[in-house]
């Protein structure tokens, strides 16, 4: 399987071309910071990251695969923009983060060679930019150990999610580079569950992502209607 089966040249060089700003917490990419803590502490709270084997999917500048390693994980991060690994790798260095590390390599051609090999596997922020979402889940399941778990997260589709994610984020709000996300690509968590059940992924936990413009702070809920959060386990 070529590395490139489930990827959009586009997605990759629009993420490779903001690549060196990944790491300015005031840059295009501020929202990921801000939200970091808040699915670094679900995550970590759910699974438990001290001393396990954890892949991170699309992991773009690294900065959760960073975060994960400093919470005592053994990190791979994984993506397919060049520029992005390459910035990851350099903050890894600079940082003196131990215990991450990134290859430039499809989920699918991985699960291919590690099969059951993470004891926890985490996709946030990419399904949306993909082809085939489905693929990707699926080899996430196969890449994770029976019993682990495999978080992900990603956009609603339907209008209040077209208004706030693009319209408001993107050209009101100016808090993302315009064009960062197609509606039509964007995947309803009814699509996203079935996708996980044919993967013999069981979602056991869901929350939302919700933001304040007025006071700039995220938090999580129980509203999935726009951003949202997937916990699934693989059966053991």
């Amino acid at each position: 399987m070529s590395d490139l089966v489930n990827a959009d040249p586009a997605e990759l060089a629009k993420f490779s071309a903001l690549a060196h700003r990944w790491w300015d917490p005031e840059s295009e990419f501020r929202p990921l910071h801000q939200i970091n803590p808040l699915r670094l502490d679900w995550i970590n709270g759910l699974s438990g990251l001290q001393g396990k084997r954890v892949l991170d999917v699309g992991c773009g500048g690294g900065i959760l695969a960073d975060s994960m390693a400093r919470k005592g994980a053994d990190v791979l991060g994984i993506d397919l923009a060049t520029k992005a690994l390459r910035v990851a790798q350099l903050h890894a260095l600079e940082a003196q983060t131990s215990h991450v590390e990134y290859r430039e390599i499809s989920v699918e051609a991985l699960a291919q060679e590690q099969p059951s090999g993470f004891d926890i596997v985490t996709c946030m922020e990419m399904l949306e930019h993909v082809p085939d979402p489905a693929s990707v889940v699926q080899a996430c399941s196969e890449l994770v150990k029976p019993g682990g778990w495999v978080f992900f997260s990603t956009i609603n589709r339907n209008a209040k999610a077209f208004m706030l994610a693009i319209v408001g984020a993107e050209y009101v709000l100016n808090m993302l580079p315009r064009g960062t996300h197609e509606y039509a690509k964007m995947i309803r968590p009814s699509e996203l569950a079935s996708s996980c059940r044919a993967a013999g992924l069981d979602v056991q936990h869901t929350r939302g992502l919700e933001y304040n413009p007025l006071t700039r702070r995220y938090w999580l809920s129980a509203d999935t209607s726009v951003n949202y959060l997937f916990a699934t386990r693989r059966a053991a």
